[in-house]
């Protein structure tokens, strides 16, 4: 869960995953967990879905956490934010 990771570990690994997709170049790149993808990137204001702003050139998506602790979020609304960004990777 992000709370149990400090800051510098979420920024850490914001780092790291940079430095993959910039090796790996992968055309879309989604991060499950607006929380944590917040505070890893220091975006606090960012919403879920396609990010203006890509990371390490992927075209970048914010996606609700399907943990069940993420209680606001069903199965339909999970379905909807992951299809659009399957469905911007397959449009490639």
């Amino acid at each position: 869960r992000a709370e149990q990771l400090t800051l510098a570990e979420l920024r850490a690994g914001g780092v790291a995953l940079e430095m993959k997709v910039r090796e790996l170049r992968p055309a879309v790149v989604a991060v499950l967990g607006l929380t944590a993808y917040r505070q890893a990137f220091g975006r606090s204001k960012a919403v879920a879905g396609r990010q203006h702003e890509p990371l390490g050139g992927a075209e970048l998506w914010v996606l609700p956490n399907p943990s069940g602790l993420n209680a606001h979020e069903g199965i339909d609304s999970l379905a909807v934010a992951y299809q659009a960004a399957w469905d911007a990777a397959h449009a490639r």
